[in-house]
């Protein structure tokens, strides 16, 4: 998949796209049902398969000072959306001035005169533009004027006629559920970045540790999870099983919120590698504990435990 920073001057073998529009946090279901109708698109008149998206999340820059919420940053959301097939991604920097940008003016230059999109595909609840003018119903009548067809995709529901939508994921991932999340998203929830240097308190009770960062993630419930974790690698992602704590670290009185993993059967360094970390399950809430043997006498439990989850869900 080749990825695109500008809409301006791209090569010719990716002009006259389908394309999908819309922000994909967490290429969800819905969304992957979006981005494959443009691949159906595609195929049907024999041109490009593309996505368009933004970066950084328009919440970001309208709030700048609100609580994280990102289910797929961009590093992810891209993996994700090679991983369907697609041949091309166009990622438009967002800002206060693109966000003065008419509706209009988006389809005109961006849709039109950058990409020339032969096909639009877009949810049927996008809005784009200053004042989020921009609807489906804009498309489609620009459409018929610019000469590129579209489709808006219907919502997409599961089996109890719940829609799927990035909203409930973060409600699921919040309340402790990652199994739920999973079944919006299609797999398990992903916390991912580089091994930063810990206290090394894990590694000196015969725990270590592998830890991240979470930046601008969304928090999920605070506790500890039975996980999956891959180290990306030139062979491709090596997953192994493990049990992580999201927490504060109240029995060491810590204050940042930090993704502790600790890797079953494995004693390698992990210091500055990029891990994927998937919750499949959620064991308990975090807690406070009188000492380091009581510590250590919970993490040989939550062990057992996450093991006999992860032989379950295979």
């Amino acid at each position: 998949m080749q990825i695109f920073r500008h809409y301006n001057a791209l090569p010719g073998e990716v002009l006259g796209s389908a394309v999908a529009v819309g922000n994909f946090d967490g290429v969800h279901r819905g969304h992957q049902a979006v981005i494959a109708e443009a691949g159906h698109a595609a195929a049907a008149i024999d041109v490009p398969w593309a996505v368009l998206t933004l970066e950084p999340h328009p919440r970001r820059v309208f709030m700048p000072q609100g609580e994280p919420f990102r289910l797929t940053p961009f590093r992810a959301k891209a993996r994700y959306i090679q991983e369907l097939g697609v041949d091309t991604l166009v990622v438009l920097h967002f800002d206060g001035e693109f966000s003065r940008r008419s509706a209009e003016s988006f389809v005109h230059d961006v849709l039109v005169d950058g990409l020339r999109a032969k096909h639009v595909v877009s949810g049927y609840d996008f809005v784009f533009g200053h004042g989020r003018r921009g609807n489906c119903e804009l498309l489609l009548h620009m459409g018929k004027e610019e000469g590129f067809d579209f489709t808006a995709v219907s919502a997409v529901e599961d089996e109890k006629g719940e829609i799927f939508s990035s909203t409930r994921v973060r409600e699921f991932l919040r309340a402790g559920n990652p199994a739920a999340a999973a079944g919006i998203l299609g797999r398990p929830f992903e916390i991912e970045g580089r091994v930063v240097e810990g206290e090394k308190r894990g590694r000196a009770i015969g725990y270590p540790t592998a830890n991240l960062a979470l930046d601008d993630y969304l928090r999920p419930a605070l506790g500890v999870y039975a996980v999956r974790v891959a180290c990306e690698n030139e062979g491709g992602a090596l997953w192994r099983g493990g049990v992580a704590n999201l927490g504060r670290r109240p029995t060491f009185d810590g204050e940042s919120i930090l993704l502790e993993a600790h890797l079953f059967d494995f004693d390698g360094n992990l210091y500055g590698q990029h891990l994927r970390v998937s919750l499949v399950d959620f064991l308990r809430p975090e807690k406070k504990f009188d000492g380091l043997e009581a510590l250590k006498a919970q993490i040989a439990i939550d062990g057992h435990r996450a093991r006999e989850v992860l032989a379950n869900r295979r």
